[in-house]
């Protein structure tokens, strides 16, 4: 960085006010914890994956998480994980160490709510599964940091860019969204759906933490689209029409993505049995094609 350039940097941080600050912490934040979500997801649903986390040693699982933050740094040092422009080794080895540790928890998180850890599980056990779900998680938040954000640096003039364009007609913009929703659902759910990890996931779950899946869910769903910064955020907060607010269009695409969910079960013979299981099973589901459906919502 340039004497002149670096003097702007702490120029215009200064004059930021420690609101906006905040916002943007939280903003960097919510787009690691989604762009992890939005990669990683497919193998918090794999068992092998599970399995492998079980045989690891401890050691085993501490190399896995010393790759993931060797990918980190690597991606954080190329394109940085906040919104500056020339990220210096120690800011990317600072940067991948936070997003790493996001992603530890991230993954703890889920694997609980998905059952696959339990306050009984040996802690070398819950060491390997946490460990190598870290693992494609954090390689999630590096890549969405640099690919999926509104602008490089925060400025508005530059983050306008992306949303100039006119409003999109109420009528025209729900259909999108709702066709959107679909694709980005069954392009992700699609690959989860005929596989045994959701009546495993949904047996050892129970009711109360399926219901705080569905919660999730909804959750990371309007945090992809609405909070997370990635591209063309701006715009659809303008968006005009009653399914156009952020709240309604979070609901509404989430209720589509059940449905495709549903269909995708049903195709693949997996909702046979009482309608509460497989109303639990389509939840389960639901949480991947959430996201696959807020992707395809920010990719239009």
């Amino acid at each position: 960085m340039t004497t002149g350039a670096a003097a702007a940097t702490a120029a215009r941080s200064a004059c930021q006010p420690a609101g906006g600050q905040w916002s943007r912490e939280v903003t960097d934040l919510a787009r690691a914890t989604t762009g992890a979500l939005l990669f990683g997801i497919p193998l918090l649903y794999t068992m092998e994956v599970w399995w492998a986390g079980v045989r690891a040693t401890p050691p085993q699982a501490l190399v896995i998480l010393a790759l993931a933050l060797v990918a980190v740094v690597v991606l954080n040092h190329t394109s940085g994980f906040r919104r500056t422009r020339d990220v210096r080794l120690a800011d990317a080895v600072a940067d991948g160490v936070e997003v790493v540790g996001l992603c530890l928890v991230l993954a703890t998180v889920l694997l609980f709510l998905l059952g696959e850890l339990t306050l009984d599980t040996p802690r070398s056990v819950a060491l390997g599964k946490i460990a190598y779900e870290t693992l494609p998680l954090s390689i999630g938040a590096a890549v969405a940091a640099q690919f999926l954000r509104e602008s490089r640096d925060g400025d508005p003039g530059e983050e306008a860019s992306d949303d100039d364009a006119e409003p999109r007609d109420a009528s025209s913009a729900t259909l999108n969204d709702l066709g959107a929703t679909v694709i980005g659902a069954v392009f992700i759910a699609m690959n989860i759906a005929p596989t045994d990890e959701i009546p495993m996931l949904d047996s050892a779950m129970g009711a109360p933490r399926v219901l705080a899946l569905l919660v999730a869910s909804l959750l990371v769903s309007y945090a992809i689209v609405f909070v997370a910064g990635f591209s063309g955020q701006s715009r659809r907060h303008n968006q005009q029409g009653p399914l156009q607010h952020p709240l309604t269009e979070t609901i509404v695409c989430y209720l589509v993505s059940l449905v495709v969910a549903g269909a995708l079960l049903w195709m693949f013979n997996r909702t046979e049995g009482p309608w509460s299981v497989s109303l639990s099973h389509i939840v389960v589901l639901g949480l991947p094609a959430a996201v696959g459906g807020a992707a395809g919502r920010i990719a239009i």
